[in-house]
């Protein structure tokens, strides 16, 4: 095999990788299983087996990487037609904590120690086993948790306080350049964002390596 062919069946089966992966969607990375972990391994060991099997053609490559993609495809629509089938091939939750209390049962099913469960308990900020009222081990891995009433942060409607409304901060500068369409989503212009820069004694974007706006606040930004 030539290093022309290699190199044309690695860009061909990239473009390949690139449209199935769009093509099935987000949950692909967002909220992935151990199936679609598995699948999506499978997918790229497809095209790096067949990019190095001199008996594998362009066409191969793109008919096993399709044949691959349609079936996970096939298994997404049949999970979201029957819960029977998304329970057989993502698993369901499992209530690890249940009224203060840890199942042991669930513990050993799901295979976690309390050390590991302390860890993923301490990644929501939470340090002691007596905070949590519930907490349920997710397919992904993830785990979600209810504090008990009396170790959970009071909220604005908890100490009846009015609380301003928040909105999602823009991003004006990124790596040094200007984003013109946030900056007009924002209703401003760059008369106004120099005039805030020099504040901070920058004379140019260029210097910035992000710098984002919120309503009622001033410009935030950090120099490289």
């Amino acid at each position: 095999m030539s290093y022309v062919d290699i190199i044309l069946e690695l860009v061909i089966g990239y473009i390949a990788l690139f449209i199935t992966v769009k093509f099935l969607g987000k949950t692909q990375l967002s909220q992935i299983t151990p199936f679609d972990f598995i699948s999506a391994l499978v997918l790229g060991d497809l095209l790096s087996s067949a990019v190095f099997d001199e008996g594998a053609g362009i066409l191969k490559v793109l008919l096993a990487i399709g044949v691959w993609g349609f079936l996970i495809y096939f298994t997404e629509m049949l999970t979201q037609k029957s819960r029977k089938l998304r329970v057989f091939f993502e698993g369901k939750p499992s209530m690890i904590i249940n009224r203060g209390k840890i199942d042991w049962r669930e513990m050993k099913k799901n295979r976690l120690d309390l050390d590991q469960l302390k860890q993923m308990l301490r990644s929501k900020d939470v340090f002691s086993l007596e905070e949590v009222e519930y907490a349920i081990f997710e397919n992904s891995g993830g785990i979600s948790i209810l504090k008990k009433p009396e170790a959970d942060t009071p909220t604005c409607k908890d100490l009846k306080i009015k609380a301003e409304q928040k909105t999602i901060p823009l991003t004006i500068i990124s790596d040094g350049e200007i984003l013109e369409e946030n900056l007009k989503q924002a209703g401003l212009d760059e008369n106004w964002l120099y005039k805030e820069l020099d504040k901070g004694g920058v004379k140019n974007p260029k210097e910035v390596c992000y710098a984002e706006w919120q309503t009622g606040k001033p410009l935030y930004f950090q120099k490289y």
